[in-house]
């Protein structure tokens, strides 16, 4: 059996784990499923269709799984999914997808989200994420992974940020970060290449290099998006390992449909 607090509400129809832990006054829904080794602090409401992997800390007081804030929604059985690995801290919500926009919410692995972070219907958060206090996501943003995104920062909808980008702190973000950069500002600004998360993930100082190279071919050389992007395509070989950064931000930049963060 599951370690449910005798305060706990948890409906018979959900299906948890029995190494899963429930602490008291929290309330779970009939469709939430939850994995291995999860545990859900006090006063939680975990409701909608909601799938919740193995080994996540979710902290007291986090609405998850509620109804998407979209007046288009009828009540229809969107999901909420996350992964492994999470750590989800107090006060979060995360909404339900909408039928039009695909119905689903994603959450993946080994994120850390801190307090107040707001995730909004459709949205798509990758792994190994870094989400600071009360930054807020509207609809259908979508994340890449390793990325740092500083507190009571504002993701306008739509927007997409790239694998390792990093988000100032108070940063309104209205237009897609492309990966490996660094932006902030209200309204964003590119700033320069992020460099320590690479770095730390054991990036060559080869590869590091390029990165510096993409950012001033993409911001430092007055070229417009289709000269830099050439430029870019340009660095192919240069470096070993180097291409998959080069493939990265190539395609990125390509399926932009917002416009990047200049």
């Amino acid at each position: 059996m599951a370690q449910i607090h005798p305060t706990a509400i948890v409906d018979p129809a959900a299906a948890l784990h029995p190494s899963v832990s429930v602490g008291p006054y929290s309330i779970i829904g009939p469709h939430v499923v939850v994995g291995e080794g999860t545990t859900i602090g006090t006063h939680c409401v975990i409701e909608g269709h909601t799938t919740i992997g193995r080994d996540n800390r979710i902290f007291q007081f986090c609405s998850l799984g509620a109804v998407p804030q979209d007046k288009k929604y009828a009540g229809e059985p969107t999901e909420l999914r996350i992964g492994d690995g999470n750590t989800i801290r107090e006060f979060c919500t995360f909404n339900l997808g909408v039928v039009g926009a695909g119905g689903l919410t994603q959450v993946g692995h080994r994120n850390w989200i801190m307090a107040y972070v707001h995730l909004a219907h459709d949205c798509r958060l990758g792994d190994d994420n870094v989400i600071a206090n009360s930054v807020q996501f509207a609809g259908h943003v979508e994340v890449g992974n390793a990325t740092l995104i500083g507190g009571l920062s504002g993701i306008h909808q739509f927007v997409r940020i790239g694998d390792f980008a990093m988000v100032g702190f108070q940063t309104r973000l209205s237009q897609d970060l492309p990966p490996f950069i660094v932006a902030a500002g209200n309204p964003a600004e590119a700033q320069s290449p992020h460099l320590e998360g690479p770095r730390r993930r054991g990036y060559s100082p080869e590869r590091l290099a390029q990165l510096k190279q993409i950012h001033r071919l993409l911001y430092r050389k007055g070229l417009s998006l289709a000269d830099a992007m050439a430029e870019i395509a340009g660095l192919r070989g240069a470096v070993e390992g180097g291409d998959a950064e080069v493939e990265a931000m190539l395609a990125f930049l390509a399926s932009s449909s917002r416009g990047i963060v200049r």
